[in-house]
């Protein structure tokens, strides 16, 4: 259904003092510090892991040497969707409305809504990184202590028993650890480390005082804050708004390929008239998909509420 002169009496005569609900700020780009953003060419994108060697053992004089396989293991597939939202306008809405209220929704509100829409998609995959029905290529949820390894059992990228630990110094450290003696899918360490800290708004006040007090928080002695001091995380922290747990936290690590967004189709507007009813039509619409490949890029704690 169009906008029509029913729809913004107000706006028609003169005397209006402010038209509010669309001066908000533009919405915060949360997605750059989580994923690493690609352009995509096809209706979906493809990774797959190939795993290498297992660790070379001796081989004994006059001995045949042991041949070992390189192979593939699973796949993470990234299908674009295509976002859009459009709205109408009457002829004699646009030639009676006295305060361009259609520019702006066009400009901002078709902005906004759009840019939401991203925030809530990337977001997602992080509120649902511990639920098994948001399986990976791996058969599992992102945060989990049972990812398959070709090597044969399972690795966990969950930080402190079974991904349930508040958010602590303590907690950190065990988590910075975990990232650092993490193993490729043939058990040997692949030197990883933290990058970042991600967490809802709730946690901002202890996430700072953690990483940024020279002085471990929260003691009486004056013991260094040994993840300040060598520089353990050397991104800091970021809030996101829209992750729906607030005790949930995340350590990002410096493994490639982890939490993927891959762009399709760039956002872009049209704006066309429809000859028979004179409406102005205006549409906004771009394509997208959200994902991760590798586990390793994250190790994730619900909390413990």
């Amino acid at each position: 259904m169009a906008i029509n002169r029913a729809s913004i009496a107000k706006q028609l005569v003169p005397g209006l003092n402010a038209i509010f609900g669309m001066e908000y700020g533009e919405v915060a780009d949360e997605l750059t510090p989580l994923f690493e953003t690609e352009n995509s060419d096809r209706a979906f994108e493809e990774e797959v892991l190939f795993t290498g060697f297992g660790s070379a053992p001796v081989k004994y004089e006059g001995a045949a040497v042991t041949y070992d396989n390189a192979q593939e293991s699973y796949t993470a597939r990234y299908t674009a969707e295509t976002i859009a939202l459009a709205f109408s306008v009457t002829e004699e809405a646009m030639e009676d409305n006295l305060y361009d209220t259609f520019s702006k929704l066009r400009a901002r509100g078709l902005a906004r809504a759009m840019g939401n829409t991203k925030q809530v998609k990337g977001a997602d995959v992080f509120n649902n990184s511990f639920n098994s029905s948001y399986a990976g290529g791996d058969g599992v949820e992102l945060c989990s202590a049972s990812h398959p390894i070709v090597g044969g059992g399972t690795q966990s990228n969950l930080i402190g028993s079974g991904g349930t630990v508040d958010l602590s110094e303590a907690a950190l450290e065990a988590g910075l650890v975990s990232v650092q003696t993490c193993k490729d899918d043939r058990n040997i360490l692949i030197g990883s480390n933290a990058v970042s800290l991600h967490i809802a708004p709730g946690e901002q006040f202890a996430a700072d005082r953690i990483l940024n007090s020279p002085y471990r928080p929260g003691t009486a002695d004056n013991d260094i804050n040994a993840i300040n001091h060598q520089g353990l995380v050397p991104n800091g922290y970021f809030v996101n708004k829209r992750f729906s747990d607030a005790d949930r936290w995340f350590l990002k690590t410096d493994v490639p390929n982890g939490a993927k967004h891959f762009v399709r189709a760039p956002l872009s507007t049209k704006m066309e008239p429809d000859f028979d009813t004179g409406n102005l039509r205006y549409k906004a619409r771009e394509r997208y998909s959200f994902g991760w490949s590798d586990w390793r890029g994250y190790f994730g704690s619900t909390g413990a509420g």
